[in-house]
């Protein structure tokens, strides 16, 4: 049935889509055409100071991936000026400036072999030679990376688009994350591991592509004038050659993100068994494996052994929770028909490692009480010297007492010290006290000496 009012409907509708355009307008503040292909093209070049804050910034991210640190990674992201290029590219290819592409895929390449080479140089010198989980997140690309890119691309072309320059460039940087991979590939050449370069290349090659398309897509919704003469021929063909390098960078990481996609959903599943079938009143799941490659469940049991005839049930319901082929590995005591191997081996290396950490500790502890009782032994061993030489340099002098102290001072700090009572047959004048006491002190080499004057009770 027709409306009554057509015209009012129709009017209702043009007001929408008024307020729609106003709102997602992207003209109203718009730069100057020159405007933006000027800001575009000055970051082309790869000279001057250039070159030296991309080889800085290569240092920078490639020690935050060695030491795990996202922030150090994120600063480098910031001050890279990968963006530059890949965005130039974007844009000869959308106002047909073949030379502009030409030129920007030039000055890419150039910093691609500069930055595979420094943080090739950095991996081979530096001795963290631990693969960090940083690096190794650069190394299995997926369909996420590519939307990232895209849609990262995208809010970078509208925001040095606009006439008020912005803080999305250095968002963009960091979302897309384009210094990182190439780090994680210089990583894979110092060390041999072509499967971290290939990866890490692939997923530079995703966010170049897709960075750069997002570029012509944006340049060509604004509308940028044209420079180069392209028939409809020609423009077919360059729009054939962009959805093919888009389908061909694309297609596996589709893959792997379906690959990705099918191991957390076994993981997800393989839990939920888990939480819903182990649960017994005397055992306890202490520790639990989930491998989807090999479709395994490797569970570590505490408390009363589960029966054959338990397990037995428990793996008939895997069909039943869409676990179908899994195997489930129990280690567990009391039960010959489970593999408790890894358990035993786990449980023995750490009593190995805690005796052999005892076996240390109580070494140091005897060396230091050696070396304390080699003192003592050889300040005991001089007595007798130290006495007699002391009587033929003071006559007066009947007998020394030796012994070890220790002195505490007002804040508690303890020290040890050599103490010594000298018996003479009459008082000691205060000049003969001090020859006696340096002489001792040289003789015992030690500046730690105490001593104690006194006269003898027969005198």
């Amino acid at each position: 049935m027709n409306s009554p009012y057509p015209e009012k409907r129709s009017s209702h509708s043009v007001r929408i889509r008024r307020v729609l355009k106003e709102r997602f307008s992207l003209s109203d503040d718009k730069a100057e055409d020159a405007e933006i292909e000027y800001r575009i093209r000055d970051g082309v070049e790869l000279r001057g100071a250039t070159p030296w804050i991309l080889m800085f910034a290569i240092f920078v991210a490639s020690i935050g991936l060695n030491v795990n640190s996202t922030a150090v990674i994120i600063g480098a992201m910031l001050i890279s000026p990968l963006m530059g290029p890949i965005m130039g590219v974007g844009l000869g290819l959308a106002v047909y400036d073949f030379d502009l592409v030409k030129r920007s895929l030039t000055n890419l390449f150039i910093a691609t072999i500069i930055s595979l080479i420094v943080s090739a140089i950095y991996f081979s010198l530096t001795p963290l030679q631990q693969t960090q989980s940083e690096l190794l997140a650069r190394t299995s690309p997926t369909l996420w990376d590519v939307l990232i890119a895209l849609f990262g691309g995208l809010a970078g072309i509208i925001g040095i688009t606009r006439k008020e320059r912005s803080n999305v460039l250095p968002g963009v940087a960091i979302a897309t994350a384009l210094m990182p991979p190439v780090c994680t590939a210089g990583f894979g050449l110092a060390t041999g591991q072509w499967r971290f370069f290939g990866g890490a290349m692939y997923l530079y090659a995703i966010n170049c592509v897709f960075i750069s398309l997002a570029t012509v897509v944006g340049i060509r919704a604004l509308r940028l004038k044209k420079h180069g003469f392209a028939n409809p021929k020609a423009e077919h063909q360059v729009k054939l050659a962009l959805l093919t390098i888009a389908l061909v960078t694309s297609v596996p990481s589709g893959y792997l993100a379906l690959d990705l996609v099918r191991q957390e959903v076994f993981r997800a599943k393989a839990q939920s068994f888990i939480n819903q079938e182990f649960v017994f009143a005397n055992a306890q799941v202490v520790d639990s494996k989930i491998d989807p490659d090999k479709r395994e469940i490797d569970l570590s049991l505490l408390g009363e052994p589960i029966p054959a005839e338990t397990l037995k049930n428990i793996e008939a319901k895997l069909a039943a929770a869409s676990l179908e082929g899994t195997k489930i590995i129990l280690h567990q005591a009391g039960e010959n028909r489970v593999d408790v191997t890894a358990l035993k081996s786990s449980l023995l290396s750490d009593l190995l490692k805690e005796s052999q950490e005892t076996i240390k500790l109580r070494d140091s502890q005897v060396e230091k009480l050696r070396a304390e009782l080699a003192l003592r032994d050889r300040l005991l061993g001089q007595a007798t010297d130290v006495t007699k030489e002391l009587k033929l340099l003071f006559p007066e002098v009947q007998q020394v007492m030796f012994t070890e102290g220790v002195i505490v001072d007002a804040n508690g700090d303890k020290s040890k010290t050599i103490f010594l009572k000298v018996t003479a047959d009459n008082n000691l004048t205060t000049p003969v006290k001090t020859r006696v006491s340096d002489w001792l002190k040289a003789r015992l080499k030690s500046d730690e000496v105490m001593i104690q004057f006194e006269k003898s009770e027969n005198s």
